[in-house]
């Protein structure tokens, strides 16, 4: 092998640096992906399925799709790492192994995902053509009726009513709850988070049996909507002030005292520097919090009742949501029900999915992100100050530079002329 000749050494440089270095040995980037990686993870794959297969068939008594998935994804992980050991060393071995691990496991939550949302559309194939799904209740409809009569109408304006008064109630009150945990810290604070920390983990029967007992028996209110929107507060209360907390206590530091240091008061402070610093994290918050209270089926059972009407007023009668409208219609034994159900189920997907759409589109923008509005705004203010500016330099000499201790813009006095004495007469 071809030795590279010595290099002179650099006035200050030590012993390591003058050794000898091979010609043609190139540094290796982690970020890019070698052939041998590819072979690696192929044949592993390969020969875990092989042996897998071979225990399973010939040399052991065991059967079953999930053990032999589970056999082959431990046998997989062990020959890769044999493998990827013969070009790396131990450290570098470990981290393979781990990126495969974390990124299989990202596969199998995508493809469960993908299972679930193709699963629920093909047995709502045949409800979802029909324009009377969308567009009619099931008033003058029945469970022998075919596909082209009823719809779930009346189902997605109790849910877009609910959920959004349920928004419109946790939305201010969890974002002030998680400001006060980070901003006024204390006993009380420290209570308060507690609290909420043993709410997440609420059941859903629990918060409508709370609200069933005192609005429906207590203060002696019908089933309705907005009692349902109650039920859901409770259960997307504590998920938004949770998310908004570790979001908000995400602020540097050093943006609060900056604007302390400009004389700002504390409240001044979160509105125009905390907030729109976690506007990305506190529309994520909101979005958990939406997702919790829009699938929820038991709260509305218990404070909503079941009507195959629609209602359009939240504060008297029974109103039906999406997900109850879902298990109503699925229990049926009858398949044009069940085929209502699962496409009730889609429809409740896809308004989930417009729902988190609009939220990006109203909270997703960074800090220091402008819309169009603000940036003409903007716009606008800086020629104005630029016109200002010419018409005080066209004015003359009045807008020179202070002399140090003047406020800047301001016109200084100018010295009178000096009086002469006056003569008295003779």
């Amino acid at each position: 092998m071809t030795i590279a000749p010595e290099k002179p050494a650099a006035p200050g440089s030590s012993g390591p640096h003058l050794r000898a270095q091979r010609v043609g040995e190139v540094r290796r980037s982690p970020s890019q992906l070698r052939a041998t990686d590819v072979y690696a993870l192929l044949g592993a794959a390969a020969a875990a399925l092989s042996l897998t297969g071979l225990m399973f068939t010939m040399l052991l008594p065991f059967s079953g799709v999930v053990g032999f998935l589970v056999v082959a994804y431990i046998l997989f992980l062990l020959l890769y790492g044999l493998l990827v050991s013969f070009d790396e060393a131990g450290p570098a071995v470990r981290d393979r192994i781990a990126a495969v691990v974390i990124q299989s496991l990202g596969l199998v939550t995508a493809a469960a995902l993908t299972c679930v949302v193709v699963y629920t559309l093909w047995e709502g194939r045949k409800a979802l053509p029909h324009l009377n799904f969308f567009t009619e209740d099931m008033a003058e409809a029945g469970p022998l009726d075919p596909l082209t009569t009823g719809g779930i109408l009346h189902a997605i304006l109790g849910t877009l009513q609910q959920i959004t008064i349920a928004l419109a109630i946790t939305v201010p009150t969890g974002l002030l709850c998680a400001v006060f945990l980070n901003e006024v810290p204390g006993r009380f604070a420290r209570f308060v988070r507690t609290v909420v920390e043993a709410m997440t983990a609420l059941p859903s029967i629990v918060a409508g049996l709370f609200i069933y007992a005192t609005i429906i028996l207590a203060l002696g209110f019908d089933r309705s909507g907005f009692a349902a929107s109650l039920a859901l507060s409770v259960m997307m209360l504590p998920i938004i002030i949770r998310a908004a907390d570790v979001v908000i206590r995400l602020v540097p530091g050093n943006l609060r005292e900056a604007a302390y240091a400009l004389g700002t008061s504390r409240w001044r402070t979160v509105w125009h520097v905390v907030l729109p610093t976690a506007r990305s994290g506190l529309t994520t918050s909101v979005i958990l919090g939406t997702a919790r209270g829009v699938g929820e089926t038991s709260p509305v059972l218990l404070t909503a009742g079941f009507t195959a009407e629609i209602n359009g007023n939240p504060f008297e009668g029974p109103q039906l949501s999406l997900p109850l409208a879902t298990f109503e219609f699925v229990k049926s034994p009858e398949p044009t029900m069940i085929a209502r159900g699962f496409g009730t189920a889609a429809v409740l997907m896809a308004l989930v999915l417009l729902l988190f759409v609009i939220a990006r589109v109203i909270g997703g923008r960074g800090p220091g992100q402008l819309t169009r509005r603000q940036e003409h705004r903007r716009v606008r203010a800086s020629r104005q100050d630029a016109e200002r500016f010419a018409a005080r330099a066209a004015a003359g000499p009045t807008d020179a530079v202070p002399p140090p201790g003047r406020r800047p813009g301001f016109l200084t006095k100018q010295p009178s002329p000096p009086r002469t004495p006056r003569r008295s007469a003779p």
